[in-house]
C-alpha cells in the first residue's frame, strides 16, 4: 500500500486520471442509457475545476515541502506518525500540517451539507427514476459519506497529534 500511495503522489497525473475514471464508472452506473464515449468526455469537462483546485493545493504543499520527493517523504511520516528530528524537516511538517488543518477547518460543516445534499438527490431519483437507481445511489452515497467521515477523522486526528508533537518537541511514538 505504501507503494501505491507513492506512486500516486508522485505522478499528479495519474490521481486526475483514477478521477475521471471513477467519475466516469459511477456516471454510467446511474444513467445506463449513455454512451461511455459522452460520459468521459462530460466527466472530463466538469472535472477541470477540481483539477485546478487540486493542482493549486499541491503547489502549495510543494512549497511547504521543498520539492515532491521532499512532500512524499513529509506525507509518509504523516501517516506512520513519525515526527522529522532535523530542523529543516520540522519546519516543513509544521508548514504542511498547519496548511492542511487550515484547510479542514470547516469539514464538519461540509460534511453536514454533503450528507443533506445527497439525501436529496436520493430522495429525487425516487421520485423520477427507478428502483436499480434510487438504491445505487443510495448505497454509493452511505458508503462515501462514511467512508468521508472515517478517513476524515483517522486524517485530521494525525494533523493535530502531529502538530502537538512537533510543538512540543518530544518526539512521540507511532500509532496505527
Amino acid at each position: 500500500m505504501d507503494r501505491l500511495n507513492t506512486l500516486i503522489s508522485r505522478h499528479l497525473w495519474l490521481q486526475y486520471v483514477l478521477s475521471v475514471l471513477a467519475a466516469s464508472a459511477l456516471v454510467l452506473l446511474l444513467f445506463p442509457g449513455r454512451s461511455p464515449a459522452s460520459v468521459l468526455v462530460r466527466v472530463a469537462f466538469s472535472a477541470l475545476g477540481g483539477i485546478a483546485v487540486l493542482t493549486a493545493m499541491r503547489r502549495k504543499e510543494k512549497r511547504a515541502a521543498g520539492s515532491t520527493d521532499g512532500l512524499i517523504t513529509l506525507d509518509r511520516r504523516l501517516r506512520r506518525g513519525e515526527v522529522p528530528t532535523a530542523p529543516e524537516e520540522r519546519q516543513a511538517m509544521r508548514d504542511l500540517v498547519e496548511q492542511r488543518l487550515h484547510r479542514s477547518r470547516h469539514r464538519v460543516a461540509a460534511a453536514v451539507f454533503l450528507a443533506v445534499l445527497l439525501t436529496a438527490v436520493v430522495v429525487l431519483t425516487a421520485l423520477t427514476a427507478g428502483a436499480r437507481q434510487t438504491v445505487g445511489f443510495g448505497v454509493f452515497s452511505a458508503v462515501f459519506l462514511g467512508w468521508l467521515v472515517v478517513y476524515g477523522n483517522l486524517q485530521h486526528r494525525r494533523l493535530r497529534t502531529m502538530r502537538e508533537a512537533l510543538t512540543t518537541g518530544a518526539p512521540q511514538e507511532s500509532r496505527r
